[in-house]
Formats: C-alpha cells, sequence, structure tokens
C-alpha cells in the first residue's frame, strides 16, 4: 500500500498540487525529507511559473505523476544545512533550478553538463533515489543536495532570479556552446515569451545584433523600445523575410507550439546555427535541402548544468540582465495557467510564495 505524501517524510511541507489532468491546482499537504548531512533546507520565497508547468499538470507530455506540485524555478533563504556542506549557511540567498540530482559519475557530470546526466533527477513528478515523487516549489520549502543549489548574488532580487534558473539558462546555455556570445553577430530570436524575452536581453548583453522573429505585429514596440531588440520580422510577411534571408549567423527558436521552420532556416547564414529551445508536442518537419544548401546546422539544447547555471546567475547581476515579471499571489496560479496558455503574460509569472502561501490550519 501506498505511503501518504503528507507522512512519507519527517518534515511537513504545503503547497499547491494537480490531482489529475485537469492540470487544476489546489492546497496540498506533503512532506519533505530530513536535511542530510550533504543537504541544503531552504524558505521558498518565489517561483517562477514556466511554461513547462502547463504541459506537466495536464500530462500533456505523457509522464506527469500525480499528486504534482509543479515549479523549478524557485528562489529563497536557507534555513539549515546538513554537517558536510561547505557553500551555503543559514540566511544565504539561494535558488534551485531544474534538477535536484544526478548520477555524479557519468561522463556528462563530469564535464559538469548534469543535465543530460541519464540518471538527471528532475525537481518534480519523478523518482527520487529513495524512490519518493519529487516535489517543486509552488511550496513552502525545500531541501536539495548542495550540489544543486545556486547561490543569488546580491544585486539581483530573489523574484527577479527565479525565472532566470530556468528560462534564463535555457537561452544562455546555447548562446554560449554554439558561439553566438561574440559581439557584432546577427542573431535572431523566435518567439518573444518567457525564453524569447531572456534571449533578446542576453544576446545584446553579449553585445549581439538582435532581430526578433514574431508572428505577431504587435510586439514590434515592445521588442525594440523595451526589450532593446535591434529589428523586428513578421514571419508571415514574405518579402520583410526574403530581405533577411542568408543574414544570421544563429538562431534561438523559442516556439513551443507547431511552426514551419523551413521559413526560418532560409534566413541562416552559409553554416550558421539554428537552435531549438521551445518545445512543441508534435514533431518539426526538416525537408533535407533545407540544411544541405549552405552546410547549416539544427541543434537542441535543454536548460544547464549547475556550473553554467551559476555563471549566468552572476552574469545577469553584473550585467543588470533581469526577466520582466508578473507577481501573483498563490491563489491567483490557476488563472494565471489559463492565461499563459493565451500567452497573455509579459512575460514570466513569479509566484510571491512566502507572503502568499499560507497553510490551513
Amino acid at each position: 500500500m501506498a505511503v501518504q505524501p503528507e507522512v512519507e517524510h519527517p518534515k511537513k511541507a504545503f503547497g499547491w498540487a494537480a490531482r489529475d489532468t485537469s492540470g487544476v491546482l489546489s492546497p496540498f499537504q506533503f512532506s519533505r525529507r530530513e536535511t542530510g548531512e550533504k543537504d541544503v533546507a531552504f524558505k521558498v520565497l518565489y517561483c517562477g511559473i514556466c511554461h513547462s508547468d502547463l504541459h506537466m499538470v495536464k500530462n500533456e507530455w505523457g509522464n506527469s505523476i500525480y499528486p504534482l506540485v509543479p515549479g523549478h524555478e524557485v528562489a529563497g533563504e536557507v534555513t539549515e544545512v546538513g554537517s558536510k556542506v561547505t557553500k551555503f549557511k543559514v540566511g544565504d540567498r539561494v535558488g534551485v533550478g531544474c534538477m535536484v540530482g544526478s548520477c555524479h559519475s557519468c561522463q556528462s557530470c563530469g564535464d559538469d553538463l548534469e543535465n543530460y546526466c541519464p540518471k538527471v533527477i528532475l525537481t518534480y513528478s519523478v523518482k527520487n533515489i529513495d524512490g519518493t515523487i519529487t516535489y517543486g516549489g509552488y511550496s513552502d520549502t525545500m531541501v536539495c543536495e548542495e550540489h544543486f543549489v545556486i547561490r543569488i548574488p546580491d544585486a539581483l532580487s530573489l523574484e527577479a532570479a527565479a525565472p532566470l534558473l530556468c528560462a534564463g539558462i535555457t537561452v544562455y546555455s546555447p548562446l554560449k556552446y554554439f558561439g553566438l556570445d561574440k559581439p557584432g553577430l546577427h542573431i535572431g530570436v523566435v518567439g518573444l515569451g518567457g525564453l524569447g524575452h531572456m534571449a533578446v536581453k542576453f544576446a545584446k548583453a553579449f553585445g549581439a545584433n538582435v532581430t526578433v522573429i514574431s508572428t505577431s505585429p504587435n510586439k514590434k514596440k515592445e521588442a525594440i523600445e523595451h526589450l532593446g531588440a535591434d529589428s523586428f520580422v513578421v514571419s508571415r510577411e514574405q518579402d520583410q523575410m526574403q530581405a533577411l534571408m542568408g543574414t544570421f549567423d544563429g538562431i534561438i527558436d523559442t516556439v513551443s507550439a507547431q511552426h514551419p521552420l523551413v521559413p526560418l532556416l532560409a534566413l541562416v547564414k552559409n553554416h550558421g546555427k539554428f537552435v531549438m529551445v521551445g518545445a512543441p508536442e508534435k514533431p518539426l518537419e526538416v525537408p533535407a535541402f533545407s540544411i544541405i544548401a549552405g552546410r547549416k546546422t539544427i541543434s537542441g539544447s535543454m536548460i544547464g548544468g549547475i556550473k553554467e547555471t551559476q555563471e549566468m546567475i552572476d552574469f545577469a547581476a553584473k550585467h543588470c540582465v533581469k526577466p520582466d515579471i508578473e507577481i501573483i499571489a498563490v491563489d491567483y496560479v490557476n488563472t494565471a495557467m489559463e492565461r499563459l496558455l493565451k500567452a497573455d503574460v509579459k512575460y514570466r509569472f513569479v509566484i510571491d510564495i512566502g507572503n502568499t502561501l499560507k497553510a490551513s490550519s
């Protein structure tokens, strides 16, 4: 007989969870493990809402485990550290992103790429090494292995830091890895949502010339005047797309909905790079000649390792790269999910956990 979530661990915890594929979230009593010798326990103060949270609460990727407490853009303050913890102390400002564990022994882990470890343990809705299910940051507390905890610099507010732990690293990592972080390069950003607006900000911080590629003409003013993009093209306007053919050193595609790639690939220079970071539910079609002609590369990238995530957040603090956020109370989360589905947010919801999540008496 399965152990109930509220008693499977010694420490009581409280959050909001989805119980089934309706995706509706409601208050949830559960528990966290004791703080182990290499663990950091912290009070959750803010948690971003990622588009993948929406997919997961509705089991749209087919791997959700209910009850499901979402949230992998988690920021807070350390309340307890284990006896062998060396990097953190009580009171430190910390965060946890998409991972809370890995094998520590494979080549990916050795290369500081825990995100590609075949045994990576995601922050929520997977089995942990003790067989229990991981629960995310829509909750009052978390306990995490020290290695997977990120230090948040004083120059970043916790609410601004939270979305960087997924949205930020998801675009920072491919820009760095594929050499698209050099001043003067022409970088395209497809889509202007949670990921897209961060891609614009990081690419500009690297000194790139940035063009936003969008289906929505009404986003042009926002992209250029507010986010700092150099230009804007409407992907449905063939004359605008034609004028930019073969001009991009690289494109970061952040769109999670089904969309044609061939017109976008035509914008990339010979030997250029097209990187997918969005995750559409259905396969995307890529005719061979769209990449053969010009020796173009289509690649993917998924978040980043812990070392690079710390590098990213330190870079963001130094260069004042911050997400545009809308802070909400936890009881607004279902409405926020509905708005997220309609792309009705600029550009990331962040739940004020510390002030609005209250356990029932």
